[in-house]
């Protein structure tokens, strides 16, 4: 094995690490022993020189070290072929039924700066960090020999990059561009786009709660339901599959209006959804002003609230609150009495508590006492790690009106 440069840790800063957080920060490094060249694979031991694992190493960046492993293992194509095949290994336990999942998930899989989305016979690839990024070529190499992938696609095009010394990169990269691909999620057939859409495609950690929320709209025989922030219409669509006799969807994006129209129609389900392109909170305000001596009249039996992220980082967290108690407080003036409302917030840095707080005020704001009935986490192919808190983002909470 190379002989790697040493990075050792500031006393106090090295238990984090013990306890399975792969990010060493810049300020948490005491020195170097020798020069490391950015993307290198380096040593980290505590300031007792006692060895703590190896890592990727980049000093343009304020995660100065993300470990990858706390034994002196070398950084290959077959270290990278056993963390992926022990992946999949996870999602083919608890997704058997699954054929598009997130192949690899950053630090839920150990490989922190790397994710793989596999809809059906074509992958995507992001690399979020230096180290990762310059071993693309073996990365490649493991995913068409375990996948034997008709294409993959790199969708490098998110800024974070930036703060790695990394530059934009988007396009094929294996085999031709693929064009519109059919993504099957329980029995319900999606058409993305996954050189142009959003993040890789779809929001596949919803997966098993698009399942979970079409049990409770058939178990509640709910007919009348809304779906806020609807995007492709994974929500709405499978209500209709559910028994849902009106689906109205709603997003800003002409896009995702276009695309959610078009996927009700190839599931034979346009007669039961309608997807209106409107500022979701503009009108969920608009339908709960009521004109003078006249009085809101709720309309619907089943309300999902899934709306994009609020925050971008902890000191946006009050502005985000106020943001969930308005959409929470419009909705549940809009449920009829017994009806249920599914919510969720992807937001790292609003945790469930705060979540639930905020829905509670606007439960209490509007005279609402609600039942809660489920919690929703996302998919098991987004692997959460509790000593590493990034990796639980997304939760949610279905609740019937009991009053």
């Amino acid at each position: 094995m190379e002989q790697l440069a040493t990075v050792l840790v500031r006393p106090g800063e090295a238990d984090r690490l013990i306890a399975g957080h792969p990010w060493l920060y810049k300020g948490s490094i005491l020195r170097i022993t020798a020069a490391a060249a950015d993307g290198a694979v380096v040593q980290v031991k505590d300031h007792r020189q006692r060895f703590l694992g190896v890592g990727f190493y980049n000093s343009k960046s304020k995660i100065a070290v993300r470990m990858l492993a706390p034994d002196r293992v070398e950084v290959n194509e077959k270290f990278f072929a056993e963390r992926i095949r022990a992946a999949l290994a996870l999602r083919t336990r608890y997704m058997p039924g699954a054929t598009s999942f997130r192949v690899v998930n950053s630090e839920g899989d150990l490989l922190s700066g790397l994710i793989v989305d596999k809809y059906e016979d074509v992958l995507v690839l992001q690399t979020s960090s230096l180290g990762m990024d310059q071993r693309k070529g073996m990365i490649l190499a493991v995913l068409q020999e375990l996948f034997a992938p008709r294409a993959i696609l790199e969708r490098n095009d998110m800024a974070s990059r930036r703060f790695e010394g990394l530059p934009e990169a988007q396009g094929t990269i294996v085999g031709e561009a693929p064009g519109p691909v059919g993504v099957k999620l329980n029995g319900l057939e999606f058409k993305l786009d996954l050189a142009t859409g959003h993040k890789t495609g779809l929001y596949l950690d919803q997966q098993e709660n698009y399942r979970r929320v079409a049990e409770l709209v058939k178990t509640t025989n709910a007919k009348q339901v809304l779906d806020c922030f609807s995007f492709l219409g994974g929500f709405a669509l499978h209500a209709a599959q559910a028994g849902a006799e009106r689906v109205l969807g709603l997003d800003q994006s002409a896009d995702a209006v276009a695309a959610a129209t078009q996927n009700a129609a190839a599931n034979g389900l346009a007669e039961r959804c309608t997807f209106e392109e409107v500022n979701v909170f503009d009108w969920l305000k608009a339908q709960t002003v009521p004109a003078p001596h006249e009085k809101v009249v709720p309309r619907f039996d089943f309300i999902v609230l899934d709306p994009p992220s609020f925050t971008r980082n902890r000191d946006s967290v009050p502005d985000a609150l106020r943001g969930y108690k308005e959409i929470h407080l419009r909705a549940l003036k809009l449920l009829r009495p017994g009806g249920t409302l599914a919510t969720f917030c992807c937001s790292h840095h609003v945790d469930a508590n705060l979540f639930l707080d905020s829905i509670l005020a606007a439960a209490y704001d509007c005279h609402r006492v609600l039942r809660r009935v489920a919690v929703f986490h996302q998919a098991p192919d987004h692997p959460v790690l509790p000593s590493v808190a990034e990796t639980e983002y997304l939760k949610g909470f279905a609740f019937e009106i009991a009053r």
